[in-house]
């Protein structure tokens, strides 16, 4: 069962975030805490992480960073959920990995739009997978 992961502090907003994907026939896991969501990817990857910076344990910022680092190339999306909306702060999401940055707040459908557009896009092959499977 592939599923994607939300990783939310703010309970209205997890469930808001969890109910619009079920509905949208997703299958959802959600913690409110960092370190629990890198326990979740590590038990079983997720197809996509929609995360919040500013959680407790692990922030946001560093669950992106620990995933991207540890499974490179077959590492899920990862779109950053926050508040925090300088160009700062997208730049350091960008910085730690993360494919998508949706500022809050927003809007249920817009936030689906985001998702779907990411799982549609191909999986990113490096430079050293081609280089190692030369086209025969």
């Amino acid at each position: 069962m592939s599923y994607i992961l939300v990783a939310e502090d703010d309970p209205s907003i997890q469930l808001l975030v969890r109910r619009k994907l079920e509905t949208a026939g997703f299958q959802v896991r959600a913690t409110a805490d960092g370190n629990d969501a890198l326990a979740m990817v590590a038990g079983e990857l997720p197809m996509l992480v929609l995360l919040d910076i500013m959680i407790p344990g692990c922030d946001g910022l560093e669950v992106c960073r620990q995933i991207k680092a540890r499974y490179g190339a077959a590492a899920p999306p990862v779109i950053i959920i926050s508040a925090r909306g300088q160009k700062a702060d997208v730049d350091a999401g960008e910085e730690v990995g993360a494919d998508d940055y949706v500022i809050k707040p927003f809007v249920p459908r817009e936030l689906l739009e985001h998702v779907n557009a990411m799982l549609r896009r191909p999986k990113r092959v490096t430079k050293e997978l081609s280089q190692t499977n030369p086209p025969q």
